[in-house]
């Protein structure tokens, strides 16, 4: 009797792992978690990228303008401890240049994609075509106006 109760146990336990897993299925095979994935990858590639911008090309070329210095080296000394004001200064220009890629990127998406959906949607709108009933109706709700604006 007892290892009845326990295979019915086991049973029960199977169900609700196999439905847990198949829910969990479900939520992975939704597009909206896909494309999260997606853009955190391409996301990470773009910022080594925008990285490799800033540190490579514009910071010694700040660098030069202000005077031959390398911005990630600027630092203060207060008794012993130091201050890198340089590498926060490098960061916020990293900052600034991603948001403006990003910025840039969405702005091409939109104009190439938007265009195109709102041209369809005008090209969907023209194309509706009142049927022989609607029309019929219509007349006869004009006539009705018509008949009780004369009574009047």
């Amino acid at each position: 009797m007892a290892k009845k109760k326990t295979l019915e146990k086991i049973k029960e336990e199977e169900k609700k792992m196999n439905g847990f897993v198949n829910e969990f299925k479900t939520f992975i095979a939704r597009g909206n978690v896909l494309d999260l994935a997606v853009g955190v990858i391409v996301g990470g590639a773009f910022t080594k990228i925008v990285t490799s911008l800033v540190n490579d090309i514009l910071t010694p070329v700040i660098g030069i303008i202000v005077g031959g210095h390398d911005l990630s080296n600027l630092t203060i000394k207060i008794g012993d401890a130091s201050i890198a004001y340089g590498s926060f200064i490098q960061n916020i220009i990293d900052f600034l240049i991603v948001a403006f890629c990003i910025f840039i990127f969405i702005k091409v998406i939109n104009r190439f994609f938007v265009k195109k959906k709102e041209e369809e949607t005008k090209e969907e709108v023209k194309e509706i075509v009142k049927s022989d009933e609607v029309v019929l109706l219509e007349e006869i709700r004009d006539l009705l106006k018509e008949k009780k604006n004369s009574k009047k």
